[in-house]
């Protein structure tokens, strides 16, 4: 899954979708484009939000036709369920909403897939149970997604572990290697007030080490010129390197066993075994 954080226009969502796909059928990968109509859960009141539930939808929608690529945008509230349930293929629940029960279901009941973010707040068990809230409501199709736990006030990190102890929701398990190296509120502003920041330079870094443990998909958000980014541009993946760390992790998702438990054999070792 892979795109912008959010929409910022037409033209440039376009341009991202067919750079982005192009960059994924070269490596014979399946492409979700990723893009959000609204970031409603900005650092501050002034941050950039993007165009809205109705012009956001007609945009993604068009991405989706021109390209024949499905289409992953989040949710904040109950009542757009239904509406993005018609453009999106996956609907994506934020973190912050991971426990909110009348999200989840409104989510559930459109029928389509349904990637739950863990909260930063959350223990990875706490996922089994929003992942069977969906199934409850009649949707079996759920993933669940780690995206870093909060350390201290303005830092995430990622546990490798929680990428083992998610399995138990019995669901397909995807990491987010880009909002994982957040710094919330961790930017001061010129002026005053702050923003998010980010740690770029280790996104290959968690990338590497999700596939290694064997992930079934990963979540990044990659941008043309990321210096420029309206939304959370200092953990938006370059596009120009994109293709390398994608062959890389090919390579590695080749060769790991990470899917595949280790059988542990405690028995005592005598000189020969």
């Amino acid at each position: 899954m892979a795109g912008p954080n959010v929409i910022e226009s037409e033209e440039h969502i376009m341009k991202m979708a067919r750079q982005i796909k192009s960059v994924t059928n070269q490596l014979g990968l399946k492409l979700i484009f990723k893009s959000s109509f609204d970031k409603a859960n900005r650092t501050s009141a002034q941050s950039f939000r993007g165009p809205g539930l109705e012009e956001g939808l007609k945009i993604l929608e068009k991405v989706k036709t021109t390209y024949d690529l499905p289409i992953v945008t989040d949710v904040h509230e109950p009542y757009q369920c239904e509406a993005v349930g018609k453009v999106a293929d996956i609907i994506q629940i934020p973190a912050f909403l991971c426990r909110q029960t009348d999200l989840l279901v409104a989510a559930a009941k459109t029928g389509k897939v349904i990637n739950i973010k863990k909260g930063q707040f959350c223990a990875p068990s706490v996922m089994a149970n929003s992942a069977e809230k969906v199934r409850l409501a009649g949707n079996p199709n759920v993933l669940v997604c780690e995206r870093g736990t909060m350390f201290g006030y303005n830092d995430l990190i990622v546990d490798p572990r929680n990428l083992e102890w998610l399995r138990e929701a019995a669901c397909p398990v995807v990491a987010d290697v880009t909002h994982s190296l957040q710094q919330p509120a961790g930017r001061k502003l010129d002026g005053g007030g702050v923003a998010s920041g980010g740690l770029r330079e280790l996104i290959p870094c968690i990338a590497r080490t999700c596939v290694a443990v064997g992930v079934d998909g990963i979540f990044m958000e990659v941008h043309d010129n990321p210096l420029k980014a309206p939304v959370d541009g200092p953990t938006q993946w370059p596009l120009r390197n994109l293709k390398d760390l994608l062959e890389e992790l090919i390579s590695i998702a080749r060769v790991t066993r990470g899917k595949k438990k280790m059988e542990i054999d405690l028995r005592p070792v005598d000189e020969e075994f």
